[in-house]
């Protein structure tokens, strides 16, 4: 599982906007960045639409201020986080398409849901300061108290 003091693996993650796709590296998006990246094993979900990503969306001027990226995370297409960020108004949210959940693998905080959704996100946030972590705060399970914005918040 990645740690306090990892570079975060680069990935290419693949955004849908009113323009059409692009891609871009997740260094290039944490470049100089201090920066939250928060996951959800996935959108539309109960408890990520109506608690995990809305209290970012609630606290995403805070964070703003603070100088903190906010990046949400889920192995989702990225038609399905496009559509999930229109519905939750989480337009200050750079939303992270982990398609095939490599990128989630690759920091060993995947989790295998069987038959209900397959590979999904385990619930985490992790601050990051220029693509390094300083700080990995991962739920147990059923749990949205570690990872929560408010509990992010306290550690920016």
């Amino acid at each position: 599982m990645i740690k306090p003091g990892d570079t975060l693996p680069d990935h290419d993650f693949t955004f849908v906007t009113d323009s059409g796709k692009s891609t871009t590296s997740l260094h290039a998006l944490l470049a100089n960045k201090k920066a939250v990246i928060f996951a959800v094993p996935g959108a539309f979900t109960p408890t990520c639409s109506q608690a995990h990503l809305p209290g970012y969306v609630t606290l995403a001027d805070e964070f703003q201020a603070r100088g903190v990226a906010l990046l949400c995370l889920s192995v989702n297409d990225a038609f399905v986080m496009r559509a999930w960020q229109q519905s939750q108004n989480a337009e200050a949210i750079t939303m992270l398409a982990d398609g095939d959940g490599a990128f989630t693998q690759a920091l060993g905080l995947a989790k295998d849901t069987g038959g209900f959704g397959g590979l999904r996100a385990q619930r985490f946030a992790l601050l990051a300061e220029n693509g390094v972590v300083t700080q990995v705060c991962v739920e147990a399970p059923g749990k949205l108290d570690v990872s929560s914005a408010d509990a992010m918040l306290r550690l920016v």
